[in-house]
Parts: structure tokens; C-alpha cells; sequence
């Protein structure tokens, strides 16, 4: 196992969080987040780490059980979220989460999994905690497969399923937008295919609220505004001062692209009892948004 930073990362009187996926969007916002937080942090890569600088790095393939269990019993943390992605690869994302809920649950260490709301067909446009996945794409499949073990060996865990991640305009959907409007990408934003998208800096602190909670089960973390993609890419452009006109629209029920449309995640029962405030994406892309608040 590859190492990075300091070899001695849980220093007394610190609290240690375990990052699974650190060099990934949301792993790089939580690792900023919980070093700001006063959090020693050690996170995990695949393939190399990002530029964010948690205390240490680890190289960890999820699917190595005795790396998962060494890891473990090395860092001690508190805390453990788990904000990998291995896409729609059944290995990574349906049963790499199984070994790392296993051996949490044998150390009593808190788990915090990070799940989709692509575990849901889009049937019935609202769901909240109480609704049943019905996946109909191989990484919803995945996703909802990953969230049933995780929960059946760690009952005590929380399984977080979020939407867009948007913010700091590093997103996949940010840049996009920019590549449409350059002329860098072709392609066009669908105007039937709607999520609720959540700001990485508030996903990320409410992540971290969760795993040092007691929260156990399952939670929906998104925003409050429904969104296609061809509004959320408006609102993109002109946050950052660009013609929004020369977005194209598109419909996805006329693609050959598979997944849901309409999936908007309740996430009212999670508010109520965070007190990061999840805000619409309206509001967290208006020009006379503060920059502070984006970045913190």
C-alpha cells in the first residue's frame, strides 16, 4: 500500500475521518471541507491522488479485502465515508462496499456510503427515503445492490443518495457547459431530464454532520430546486457571464442515452435534522452569490 504525507496521520487530540475516494470531486470537496473542520483526514485513490491534502494519502483498491482491513486498522478512524464511484464496473460499485461495511461494523467505526438517485426508474418523480429502488441502467442497479449490503452488514451505517453535484465550477456539468458554449463539445442539454443538484461544499457538510452523528439507514442529501439539465446549464452561464443562447436543447426520451428523466429526491426528513442548509441550485448559482460561501 503506497503512501503519501505523513506517516503518523492520527495525532492526539484530533479526530480522524477515513475518506474512501478522495481523488474524486466529491472525495477532493470532503478532504478540503474536513481539514477545514479541524478534522486529520487520510484519503484514498485509485489510480493517483488529487490536489487537495488531506494529512495522508493511501493507495486503495476497495476490492482488496486484506488492503480494506490493514488500512483499518492502521489509520483507527473515527469516521469512514465512502464517496467512491467504479461506475457501472459491478465489482467496484456493487460489491467493494461489502468488505469495507464488514470491517467497519466489526470495529464499531461509523460508516457514511454514498449512494445515487440513479437507484430510481423515475415512475414516480418524487421519492423520499420511504420509496424501494427500482434501478433501470447497470450503475442504478449497482448503486442500489451496494446500498441493501452495505445496510445489511452495518445496520448501523447511513446510506447518503444525493443528485448533481455542482459548485466551485469544477463539475462535470460545468464544464460542459462551457465546452457547448466555446464550441469545444458538441451535443445539446436535455430539457426533459431533471434532478434536484445539491452544491459540493453543502453535500460535503453534511456529509461530515452524518458521520459524526448517530444517523443510521437510509438519507436523501440534495437541493430543493428540480432542475433539467438545460436550466441547470442557464443558470451556469450566466453565473460565469456567458450567452446562455448558445446552449442547444435536446429531448432524452428521444436519445438512445438509458436512464430516468425525472428523479427529484426528497430530501426534506434530512434537512430537519441537519444543520448545514441545503440550498437550491437558484440560489447557489446566482451571479450575487457570495464567493465565500461557494469556496468555504
Amino acid at each position: 500500500m503506497e503512501n503519501l504525507g505523513d506517516d503518523t496521520p492520527n495525532r492526539p487530540g484530533r479526530t480522524m475521518l477515513l475518506i474512501i475516494g478522495g481523488s474524486g470531486y466529491l472525495g477532493s470537496g470532503l478532504i478540503r471541507r474536513a481539514a477545514a473542520d479541524g478534522h486529520d483526514v487520510v484519503a484514498t485513490y485509485a489510480t493517483k491522488p488529487s490536489d487537495a491534502e488531506p494529512t495522508a494519502w493511501r493507495c486503495l483498491d476497495l476490492r482488496d479485502v486484506v488492503s480494506v482491513e490493514n488500512l483499518l486498522d492502521e489509520v483507527n478512524p473515527h469516521a469512514v465515508i465512502n464517496a467512491s464511484s467504479g461506475l457501472a464496473d459491478w465489482a467496484i460499485t456493487a460489491e467493494g462496499p461489502i468488505p469495507l461495511a464488514l470491517a467497519t461494523a466489526r470495529r464499531t467505526i461509523r460508516l457514511v456510503h454514498v449512494s445515487s438517485d440513479a437507484v430510481f426508474s423515475g415512475d414516480r418523480v418524487h421519492y423520499d427515503e420511504s420509496c424501494s429502488p427500482d434501478p433501470i441502467t447497470p450503475y442504478g442497479a449497482a448503486k442500489a445492490a451496494a446500498e441493501t449490503g452495505v445496510l445489511a452488514v452495518h445496520p448501523a451505517a447511513a446510506v447518503a443518495r444525493t443528485s448533481l453535484i455542482i459548485g466551485d465550477a469544477q463539475s462535470e456539468h460545468e464544464r460542459l457547459v462551457h465546452q457547448l458554449i466555446d464550441g469545444t463539445a458538441d451535443g445539446a442539454l436535455f430539457t426533459d431530464d431533471i434532478r434536484c443538484p445539491v452544491h459540493r461544499n453543502d453535500l460535503a457538510a453534511a456529509l461530515l454532520e452524518v458521520a459524526f452523528s448517530s444517523a443510521a439507514g437510509i438519507l436523501h442529501i440534495a437541493g430543493p430546486d428540480a432542475l433539467s439539465r438545460h436550466e441547470l446549464g442557464v443558470l451556469i452561464a450566466h453565473r460565469d457571464g456567458l450567452d446562455a443562447s448558445h446552449l442547444a436543447t435536446g429531448l432524452r426520451a428521444e436519445s438512445s442515452l438509458p436512464g430516468a428523466l425525472d428523479v427529484r429526491l426528497d430530501s426534506r426528513a434530512a434537512q430537519q435534522q441537519l444543520r448545514t442548509r441545503l440550498r437550491g441550485a437558484r440560489e447557489f448559482l446566482s451571479p450575487a452569490a457570495c464567493p465565500e460561501q461557494d469556496g468555504a
